[in-house]
């Protein structure tokens, strides 16, 4: 009898030495940092080794960064020409290229995310959005948003810890791009590649405060939101919290976006390309730990290739390698935070107890850390909790469908609306289930691609407004047309 051969992966851990970690950060308020008073940990989730102790913004940090974000704007940005702005943007995209190993390694001690994800998406996109955007800069009356479009003033923006650096991009490239000045806060657990990227905006000598960093948690971002000296919002995070600041800008004068969550329906018809479809699953679902807003959550399988198609992804998922989030061949690395481990632990036992069945891969979970293995739960309807609200992890509820109508019933049947994917051979049928899907963000035979060109946004509960191309250019502008 013949000896199969397996070949095992040899660890290719990517070396810390490029980051410098300091011991206690401070905020960067007019172009300079400044010692916080009080300071809280962040960890690796990998290790739970704490990286660095991170400063907790109160009222009088957000004051001083938004006095010098108002003062940056009405001294220095607004007075620029739109071509000087657009030479910044190109210079802070070339440094975040120049350094974009260290903050790929920064992203992901901090993050948990693996280096290979780090290093090939979230940086090299993050840069995208300031070498597009600042192709803008000079062109903004051609943006088809009026002939003397005006920026609002001083951004509030408050970005979360799935994509740190990718939603910092998405959000101060365009506000730059447009004339404004920005106060950012980076989510709690992850604000460590903001601050390395303050440093970038003194090395590409951006003008003192049009960019301030202020760090902290829930209670920094209320001081933001409520300021009023802030002219537009924008925030990209849960719904719950959307809620509250929707509620929270109602009665003032702020412009706002809101990029919220997310119960992706991924539809597989019975004409799809099998083998493909099983690779879009499993990037719909685990590239990012499935901490994607957008992710392909919710698997909607034609009923006559279901088994074959499980059977090939539960054989695909059990080749995706776990662990150290370091290692350049790691495909899922850690959960973000033990707060959401447990809520996804919460979500899975519900889909236990309501009679779905779970099928995880079989992998070795690191003994210290944040994990939860790749899984799939089968058996699922739209009754299920796990089919209705967001877990944000590695997690994929399966459900089947018959006809095209009901493949489409089922995946409107959501209160949000953020994306979705459609996999079939049939032109035809791919622009019908696009027309019907209730979606911002429709993928055809692909899923998760992203590009700075392309606006991003959601429908019903997940969200307002767009990012990205020039649809997401206008949330930073006040049109004013000529008649």
């Amino acid at each position: 009898m013949e000896e199969k051969l397996s070949f095992e992966y040899a660890p290719a851990p990517e070396s810390r030495a490029l980051v410098t970690i300091k011991p206690k950060y401070g905020h960067f308020i007019g172009g300079k940092f400044v010692a916080g008073s009080k300071h809280f940990p962040t960890i690796n989730p990998a290790t739970e080794e704490v990286l660095s102790q991170i400063s907790l913004a109160g009222k009088a940090d957000v004051d001083a960064a938004v006095k010098a974000a108002r003062k940056a704007y009405t001294t220095t940005w607004s007075k620029m020409s739109g071509k000087e702005r657009g030479k910044y943007l190109f210079r802070i995209a070339r440094i975040m290229q120049e350094r974009s190993r260290e903050f790929a390694v920064l992203e992901t001690l901090d993050n948990g995310k693996p280096i290979r994800e780090s290093r090939d998406v979230d940086v090299p996109l993050a840069a995208a959005h300031f070498f597009y955007h600042a192709g803008w800069a000079d062109k903004l009356e051609y943006a088809g948003l009026g002939t003397t479009p005006k920026a609002h003033g001083v951004a509030g923006q408050i970005i979360p810890w799935n994509f740190p650096l990718l939603m910092l991009a998405w959000k101060v490239a365009p506000a730059l791009a447009a004339g404004n000045t920005v106060v950012l806060k980076p989510a709690e657990t992850t604000s460590l590649t903001a601050l390395l990227f303050a440093e970038v905006c003194q090395q590409a000598e951006l003008p003192a405060g049009v960019v301030n960093i202020v760090t902290g948690d829930g209670s920094t971002g209320v001081l933001i939101v409520n300021h009023p000296g802030i002219d537009k919002i924008a925030f990209t995070g849960s719904t719950e919290v959307g809620k509250i600041i929707a509620r929270a800008v109602a009665t003032t004068n702020k412009s706002v976006t809101l990029e919220l969550g997310g119960k992706a329906a991924n539809i597989i018809f019975e004409d799809a390309a099998i083998d493909e479809s099983i690779e879009g699953i499993v990037n719909g679902i685990f590239f990012n730990q499935g901490h994607v807003c957008c992710a392909g959550s919710r698997l909607i399988l034609q009923e006559s290739i279901a088994d074959e198609v499980i059977e090939k992804l539960k054989n695909r998922m059990a080749k995706i390698r776990v662990g150290d989030p370091m290692d350049k061949n790691t495909d899922l690395g850690a959960i973000n935070s033990k707060e959401q481990l447990l809520k996804i632990r919460e979500l899975s036992a519900a889909g236990d107890s309501e009679g779905a069945q779970r099928w995880s891969a079989p992998c070795d979970l690191p003994g210290k850390g944040f994990w939860f293995a790749p899984t799939i739960f089968t058996g699922v309807t739209q009754a299920h909790r796990i089919a209705r609200e967001e877990i944000f992890g590695p997690v994929l509820s399966v459900l089947t469908f018959r006809t095209p109508q009901e493949a489409i019933d089922k995946a409107n049947n959501t209160p949000f609306g953020l994306s979705a994917g459609i996999w079939s051979e049939k032109g035809s049928k791919v622009l019908w289930a696009s027309q019907q899907l209730r979606a911002g963000v429709i993928w055809a035979n692909t899923f998760n691609k992203f590009d700075p060109t392309s606006p991003f946004g959601g429908y019903k509960e997940s969200g307002w407004g767009r990012e990205g191309g020039r649809h997401g250019l206008s949330a930073y502008l006040k049109g004013v047309s000529h008649e």
